[in-house]
């Protein structure tokens, strides 16, 4: 485990916590809670608890129960979808009010670790955007109800905030083979595959722009802050320096990202941003360089991408720039290191 794994590892939460109104979404489905907890050997008493606080054995125990229980095979589905802002927690408050699908799924990746041990993680490829989650403390399969669950509320996070309740992503893949996929698609809109080799809901990259109709400016100026603290007095070893870089690399998507955009991303204006890297003897310049570098040999490690795809990729004019950047980094130009590693990892049995 690297230092940064080490770090996100340290900051997040290590139980899940759900309102109590859960039990009144298993009963809404015919599901009587006391047999739902009896059969995960839960304490009966947490249903008289406002807020139910789970390990992730507990958590994984109850959806297991529901899957035995339930008669309806969309149970999952329909315990993860939300139709009204107000049913939706903080981290999901701030997802809606941001400005695109895209931005709302940055806010729930960056922040969910504060609030249980799960991760969502997210990556482009081509014309899709494919969406995963992880629940890193599991020491077995996620049950197919609780997947069933988290895709169905990032389903609910777009639908509520586009305002288009028929929208449908790509498709949906699961590891596990169910008898059940009629009812599956039905409820996503769109074709469930099964036996694949992830948990993942697929999105159209295009989707990451779509502007969302809740979007708040002062009800996320409000929540961000608050996230931010947490995230500085539970993950105290990153440098605000870090934070600004990776918030380069989430812009560095074909345009070169300016002081502003980054400011906004972070919530604060362009003169504080500068002003707090300054304190740390930085730049926005240097930081913006810093996120480039890294990009760039993780981007040459790929033996798919070409050069000028990689310098589209870091917001360079043309192909020539970037090799310009990339010999000051690193004192050769990009193709002749890109070859050198290669070779160094055949020399050590390694294929890239």
């Amino acid at each position: 485990m690297d230092v940064d794994s080490i770090h996100r590892y340290n900051a997040m939460a290590k139980h899940f916590r759900y309102s109590g109104k859960i039990f009144s979404k298993l009963e809404s489905l015919g599901l009587d809670p006391t047999t739902v907890l009896r059969r995960a050997r839960l304490s009966e008493e947490l249903l008289e608890q406002p807020r139910v606080v789970l390990n992730t054995d507990e958590l994984f125990a109850m959806w297991r129960a529901i899957g035995e229980i339930a008669k309806d095979a969309a149970a999952g589905c329909l315990l993860g979808t939300e139709t009204r802002i107000e049913r939706f927690s903080p981290t999901g408050l701030a997802a809606l009010s941001c400005e695109s699908f895209g931005e709302a799924v940055n806010q729930i990746a960056k922040y969910k670790p504060l609030t249980c041990p799960e991760e969502l993680s997210h990556r482009k490829e081509q014309d899709e955007w494919s969406l995963q989650f992880r629940w890193v403390l599991s020491k077995e399969p996620e049950p197919p109800m609780l997947i069933d669950c988290a895709y169905a509320y990032l389903l609910s996070i777009v639908r509520v905030g586009t305002g288009r309740s028929d929208f449908a992503p790509l498709r949906i893949e699961f590891i596990e083979m169910r008898a059940r996929q009629r009812e599956i698609e039905r409820h996503f809109g769109c074709k469930a595959c099964f036996g694949a080799s992830r948990n993942a809901i697929i999105f159209r990259a295009a989707d990451a722009q779509l502007p969302f109709v809740t979007r708040n400016a002062e009800l996320l100026e409000m929540l961000a802050p608050q996230f931010e603290q947490q995230l500085a007095r539970e993950h105290p070893h990153e440098r605000f320096p870090d934070r600004v870089r990776m918030a380069i690399q989430e812009r560095l998507t074909g345009q070169r990202p300016t002081i502003e955009m980054i400011a906004d991303m972070l919530h604060m204006g362009s003169r504080t941003l500068q002003r707090r890297l300054q304190e740390e003897g930085s730049s926005f310049q240097r930081v913006l360089e810093e996120a480039r570098h890294e990009l760039a040999r993780r981007y040459l490690n790929n033996p798919v991408l070409e050069l000028n795809e990689a310098a589209y990729l870091l917001g360079y004019e043309d192909a020539g720039s970037f090799v310009r950047a990339f010999r000051s980094w690193e004192g050769v130009p990009p193709a002749r290191w890109r070859e050198e590693q290669r070779a160094k990892s055949e020399s050590h049995g390694v294929i890239q």
